[in-house]
C-alpha cells in the first residue's frame, strides 16, 4: 500500500505520528499547499517511509497529478471539508483508492433552510457511487472519529446488541480547557462554523429533514470523569450516513458546545463573520490605496490559535460515541452508550498531538491497516457502516486505545 495523505496540518500531522508505528504500508507521500507544513511533519517521524510533496488541494488535477507520480494505492483526505471534491475526483482520475474524514458540503434549502434539506452531505460523492463500483474501486468516506468510529458503532451495535434501533444518537462531548485562552477550539474553526450554523439534519421515520440550529437541547452524563454537557443538534455526515445501511427510526448527532461557544457562534452569524463568501476590504499595504477581497471565516480562522498548537496548554478529555436505543437481543428495551474517550495529557505524552486531532486521525490509520490486510474491502462509495465492525474495534484497542460500552436506564 502507498498512500497519499493530502493535508499536513494538526490530523494529518498525528496521521503521520500513528502510522509511523505500524508496518502495513510501503510509503506515505505527506502532501500541502504549504511544502514547509509537510516538510516538518515528515521531519518529526523521521522514517524513510515518508516524503513531503507540495499539492493543491482545490485542484483535482494537482491531486491526480502527485498521485500518479508518487503511485498512490489510496490518497487519504486529511483537509476541511471545502476540498474534498477535487481530491476525490483526483483520486479516481489517478486510479487509486480514496478516504476521507468529512463529507462534500452540503447546500441549504433555498426556501425552507429549517425545515426541508436541500443538498446533503455527501450527496455529490453518492450521486458517482455507481461510477466507482463500476470501477472497482472504492471510496470510504466519512472515516474520521465522527463520522467514522460513530459510524462503526452503529454497525456494531446493530449486528451484536440490538434486535431492533429506535435511535442512533451520536453523542460527543468534553472537558477540556486550554491556559491562557478565554476561547481556543480544540477543532478547526473553519469546519466546526460550518457544521454548527449550517441547518442539523435528522433521521426519522424514514426520511431526512433540517431544525434550526442548536436545537433540542439536552443534557448527556459524558463518562470517565467528563460528566454532564448539555448537548444540541449540528449538522453532521453520521446522521446521512447510517440510515443508508442501518435499519433505525431515527438518528441524531449532538455536540457538546457549551453556552459561551454556541454564544460566540451565533455572534459570528449575526456579524456576517462565518461567511465563506469573499468581501472587498481597503488597504493601503505598499502604499498605493487598493482592495483585498478576503473570506471572513478565513479571517476568523486566522485571528485563533492554530489547534495543533494548543496540546501542552490543553488539559482534560475528550468523549466520541454513540447512544443507541431500542430493544437488545433479549427482547427488552435497552439503552447503551458505545464510547471512546482520550486524554490529553495520554495523546500528548504519548505521540505529542492533542488529543481532539489524535482521536480523529487514529481511525483512518486503523481503517487504511485493515484495507491493507484484505480484513476490509468493498467497491463503490462507502460508509464505515458497511464494513465488519469487529475488526476494526480489535485493532484501535491494539493501537492502545479502548473503547467503552455503558449500559444506561432505558426507561
Amino acid at each position: 500500500m502507498r498512500i497519499l495523505l493530502v493535508g499536513a496540518g494538526g490530523v494529518g500531522s498525528a496521521f503521520c505520528a500513528i502510522a509511523a508505528r505500524r508496518d502495513f504500508f510501503e510509503s506515505i507521500v505527506v502532501a500541502d499547499y504549504a511544502l514547509e507544513s509537510a516538510e516538518r511533519a515528515v521531519a518529526e517521524v523521521d522514517d524513510p517511509r515518508f516524503s513531503a510533496a507540495q499539492v493543491d488541494a482545490s485542484s483535482a488535477s494537482s491531486v491526480e497529478d502527485l498521485a500518479r507520480t508518487s503511485g498512490a494505492t489510496h490518497v487519504m483526505n486529511a483537509v476541511d471539508p471545502r476540498f474534498v471534491m477535487p481530491i476525490f475526483e483526483g483520486a479516481y482520475a489517478a486510479g487509486a483508492d480514496y478516504l476521507d474524514m468529512a463529507m462534500s458540503l452540503s447546500k441549504p434549502h433555498p426556501d425552507n433552510p429549517h425545515s426541508e434539506t436541500g443538498v446533503k452531505l455527501g450527496d455529490e460523492q453518492f450521486a458517482v457511487a455507481d461510477k466507482w463500483e463500476s470501477a472497482g474501486r472504492l471510496a470510504l468516506v466519512g472515516i474520521g472519529v465522527e463520522p467514522g468510529l460513530s459510524d462503526v458503532f452503529a454497525r456494531y451495535a446493530a449486528d451484536h446488541l440490538f434486535s431492533s434501533i429506535d435511535e442512533l444518537g451520536t453523542r460527543d462531548g468534553a472537558n477540556l480547557t486550554v491556559d491562557g485562552y478565554d476561547f481556543a477550539p480544540s477543532f478547526s474553526i473553519w469546519t466546526t462554523i460550518e457544521e454548527c450554523l449550517n441547518p442539523p439534519v435528522i433521521w426519522e421515520d424514514g426520511r431526512w429533514f433540517t431544525t434550526e440550529p442548536f436545537s433540542e437541547p439536552e443534557v448527556f452524563d459524558f463518562p470517565e470523569g467528563i460528566g454532564p454537557v448539555e448537548c444540541v443538534n449540528v449538522e453532521h455526515e453520521e446522521v446521512l450516513l447510517m440510515p443508508r445501511w442501518i435499519e433505525t427510526k431515527r438518528a441524531t448527532f449532538k455536540y457538546g458546545l457549551g453556552n459561551e461557544f454556541i454564544e460566540v457562534l451565533k455572534t459570528l452569524h449575526k456579524l456576517g463573520l462565518d461567511s465563506t463568501e469573499k468581501v472587498n476590504v481597503p488597504s493601503t499595504v505598499g502604499g498605493a490605496p487598493t482592495v483585498v477581497p478576503v473570506s471572513p471565516r478565513d479571517v476568523v480562522a486566522a485571528c485563533l490559535p492554530n489547534p495543533a498548537t494548543l496540546g501542552d496548554k490543553m488539559h482534560g478529555k475528550t468523549c466520541a460515541g454513540l447512544w443507541v436505543t431500542g430493544i437488545g437481543l433479549d427482547g427488552q428495551p435497552r439503552s447503551t452508550y458505545l464510547y471512546h474517550v482520550v486524554d490529553n495529557d495520554w495523546s500528548m505524552q504519548e505521540y505529542g498531538h492533542q488529543c481532539v486531532v489524535w482521536q480523529t486521525a487514529v481511525n483512518p490509520v486503523v481503517a487504511l491497516e485493515l484495507l491493507a490486510n484484505g480484513t476490509w474491502s468493498g467497491a463503490g462509495v462507502l460508509g464505515p457502516e458497511a464494513f465488519d465492525a469487529v475488526p476494526f474495534l480489535e485493532l484501535l484497542t491494539a493501537y492502545g486505545s479502548p473503547w467503552g460500552q455503558k449500559e444506561l436506564d432505558p426507561a
